[in-house]
């Protein structure tokens, strides 16, 4: 087992970036090493997140392949979609394990990526070298592996949700319709017109209505889980809140089964982990208790009356549904307790 490991992050002037800092800068086996921006290299890392004044006084590196091996075990990808694509492959070459945050190396064929991301994929080749790392759900593949593509935000909400269901067969899968929420900081730190705050601020908008980039690594996801081809509705909307993601998804059930078996089926299916948080009857998740954390929490309904269940999950977006997960996969991967360093309390209120 590797006792400590030396970290880069390229990507450190983003949300996903960031938090990675500070979530790394708690780890007890993990020292940063270099932070990483293309577009600010020189610069002090403090100059754009003076949050981390006297706290991080590493000036940020360019992206350059062989000094990041030079000084680093492990390297974060924390880059906008194509970015990761191309640079996976050298940290790889270069002897470097990666974990990738973008959604890269997520999809099973460079043609899917193409028709949902809009660019040119990674080599079929790369893809199939990466491990889908979904923790609670293909944990066990992820140790001793050496590149990691970490889930997206709303497949990581949506996936815990449903996946123990799917898999039991207590619901139809070809009925899954999931209404998904995100604070604005899922949107990164780049800034378009609807990040505005006056556009944003007492706003509550749809966006990517059936056309949202995660769609597919949902339903391949739950192709999976289900042994047959899962097709969903997947509608997407920005809530005026800096974190969070609630899924709300809706399914007809196989069968009869009540929200006490959905409780207690879901507590046997998450027993041991203990990032998955399963609610009481009657009493449902809020994205502000999990905030800062990486938690997901779920609670359910089954209506009697028309034989559906709802599952309620949520995330903390830049948190479960990034760094945290990140770190999660880092801790599977070299064999620490995958808790290591996120044993955090949610930020209440």
């Amino acid at each position: 087992m590797t006792e400590h490991v030396r970290a880069a992050i390229v990507g450190s002037t983003g949300y996903g970036g960031v938090e990675l800092i500070r979530v790394l800068l708690g780890h007890p086996a993990v020292t940063i090493t270099s932070v990483i921006s293309s577009s600010s290299a020189g610069a002090p890392i403090s100059e754009g997140f003076p949050h981390l004044n006297s706290i991080m006084h590493d000036s940020l590196d360019a992206v350059d392949v062989p000094l990041i091996a030079s000084k680093a075990d492990v390297v974060f990808l924390a880059t906008p979609a194509g970015v990761a694509a191309k640079l996976a492959p050298q940290m790889l070459d270069a002897g470097l394990k990666v974990i990738d945050l973008s959604g890269d190396f997520r999809l099973k064929t460079p043609e899917i990526y193409t028709q949902w991301y809009k660019r040119e994929g990674a080599s079929q080749e790369d893809l199939d070298k990466a491990v889908f790392g979904l923790c609670e759900i293909y944990g066990e593949q992820v140790p001793g592996k050496e590149f990691i593509s970490n889930p997206g935000c709303y497949p990581t909400a949506t996936l815990l949700g449903l996946v123990p269901a799917v898999k039991a067969g207590w619901i139809d899968p070809s009925t899954i319709i999931v209404d998904a929420k995100s604070g604005i900081s899922g949107g990164g730190r780049g800034l378009g017109l609807g990040f505005h705050y006056a556009e944003a601020n007492e706003n509550f908008s749809a966006y990517k209505l059936n056309r949202h980039q995660h769609i597919p690594e949902i339903e391949q996801v739950l192709s999976d889980a289900a042994g047959r081809e899962v097709i969903i509705t997947f509608s997407t909307h920005l809530v005026p809140m800096t974190r969070g993601i609630m899924a709300t998804c809706y399914a007809q059930l196989n069968g009869k089964h009540d929200t006490r078996e959905f409780i207690e089926m879901y507590r046997n299916f998450y027993e041991g982990r203990r990032f998955v948080r399963i609610r009481e009857e009657g009493k449902w998740p809020a994205t502000k208790e999990v905030w800062g954390s990486n938690y997901c929490d779920i609670g359910f309904a089954v209506d009697e009356r028309t034989n559906r269940v709802t599952v309620v999950s949520v995330i903390d977006n830049v948190m479960k549904g990034a760094a945290g997960q990140a770190v999660q996969n880092l801790n599977l991967m070299l064999g620490w307790d995958e808790t290591t360093g996120l044993q955090l309390t949610p930020v209440y209120p």
